[in-house]
């Protein structure tokens, strides 16, 4: 009946006896019967390849397709439609974790160029083989900057962080030991006057801000580095990957460690992920930077070959004295940012970025003519923003569901509306007259 399951009936007892339970219904018995399932799973029976995808295709297409306005870390991108078909030529598709060169070339030789392009999008000098998506390379950088504070070990993080994130750091930091700190906010930008004070406190070994920052604006980070760097304390910078091919760069800023999300990168959304985090930063910091980095040489013919050059063996052998845990990285993802970026070229990326900002502002200025929104903040934008309704919120909200739009994203006392290349003008007018009813 279990032909497919490994374990013996010996081994199962020595589970249960380990885990201090008779059956295996004894491990689930903390679970209130009043949240069980106790009926027959609705599995259907064995079928045909045509069937299958027959059943799949009408559960897909109860999903409502919204035409989307939202942003808050996840945006809207076109995808090239090339990407697919290139992701799965045989080139590529080699081993998942490159140990063998010998036959990781393909693996190898795309984790080459994401590095390169990621470096120079960021300005930065080294970029590491991705992470898992930019919460957990937000994390891992405010790790990173206590390992090379050695015993600083708090990290102040500025207010206007998106609050995904710094949940995310907070778990991180509960279980190593870190203290954060928050920068208070003026005028919806980091008061650089509460950064001071607070490193003159001493202890901190980093700081981190978010570039736009959660309420989309783009924020002016001039003195930023220099206080960091005075205290001994190193600046990390968080941004929207596609954001970097107009903004001024965490390298330009003075930032000694760059993270963020590359969905940006032309991923779609798909619901939540995967999605895929970067990591860079300056030359000195390379021996503290989690995952692996890998360099190009030549073989004993001469010809150009791609290798694993620097990976922290403690992430495998002493994880306790580990900088990092992470190990390995969404290597597929890492591919996608790197046709994306290889398709798009330097004009692709500032033209995308060029119609996005303009979408964002039309529809900014378009629906403060109405009368019902006001901007919160009086700053200057890229292609979010974050306006005040007047009016009930939720009944708004439903009429853009109800009229195909997923316009923006309920935050505190107001919405986020973000605008990518992919938003038309129709599109904006059609959302403009139903927020103006």
């Amino acid at each position: 009946m279990y032909k497919y399951f490994p374990h013996t009936q010996e081994d199962l007892q020595a589970m249960m006896e380990k885990a201090g339970v008779k059956t295996l219904d004894g491990l689930y018995a903390q679970i209130p019967e009043n949240i069980r399932f106790r009926g027959d799973y609705q599995i259907p029976s064995e079928m045909s390849e045509m069937e299958v995808r027959d059943t799949f295709a009408k559960l897909g297409s109860q999903n409502e397709q919204l035409t989307c306005f939202a942003g808050y870390g996840v945006y809207d991108h076109y995808t090239p439609s090339v990407i697919p078909s290139l992701l799965q030529r045989s080139e590529f598709l080699t081993s998942y974790t490159p140990y063998q060169a010998e036959i990781s070339q393909g693996t190898l030789h795309y984790i080459f160029e994401y590095q390169s392009m990621m470096a120079e999008l960021t300005g930065m000098d080294i970029s590491n083989a991705s992470m898992y998506d930019g919460t957990t390379a937000a994390a891992e950088g405010m790790m990173m900057a206590v390992a090379a504070g050695k015993k600083q070990n708090k990290v102040l993080v500025s207010g206007t962080l998106n609050p995904k994130t710094r949940e995310v750091l907070d778990t991180y930091a509960l279980h190593q030991g870190i203290e954060l700190v928050t920068i208070d906010t003026k005028d919806g930008v980091t008061d650089i006057d509460d950064l001071k004070a607070k490193l003159a406190q001493g202890g901190v070994a980093g700081v981190m801000v978010q570039q736009p920052n959660v309420y989309g604006i783009v924020e002016d980070y001039t003195g930023f580095a220099e206080a960091c760097h005075d205290q001994k304390a190193l600046f990390i910078m968080d941004s929207v990957a596609a954001d970097l091919a107009v903004l001024k760069t965490p390298g330009e800023w003075g930032a000694d460690i760059a993270v963020g999300d590359g969905q940006s990168l032309g991923i779609p959304m798909l619901l939540g992920g995967p999605y895929v985090g970067y990591m860079c930063c300056t030359e000195k910091l390379i021996r503290k930077m989690p995952g692996r980095i890998v360099g190009m040489t030549k073989d004993n013919r001469d010809q150009r070959a791609f290798v694993l050059t620097l990976q922290a063996r403690e992430q495998h052998i002493r994880r306790q004295k580990a900088t990092s845990n992470i190990c390995s990285n969404q290597s597929l993802m890492a591919l996608f940012v790197t046709i994306y970026l290889s398709l798009m070229g330097k004009q692709g990326m500032k033209e995308a970025a060029r119609l996005s900002y303009a979408g964002a502002h039309y529809l900014c200025d378009e629906l403060q003519k109405t009368g019902r929104f006001s901007l919160v903040y009086d700053q200057p934008f890229f292609n979010e923003f974050y306006v005040k309704y007047d009016g009930d919120i939720d009944t708004l909200y439903q009429r853009f569901i109800d009229a195909g739009f997923l316009g923006g994203v309920k935050f505190a006392d107001g919405i986020l509306f973000a605008v990518t290349e992919k938003r038309t003008k129709e599109e904006i007018d059609n959302l403009v007259k139903i927020a103006a009813l």
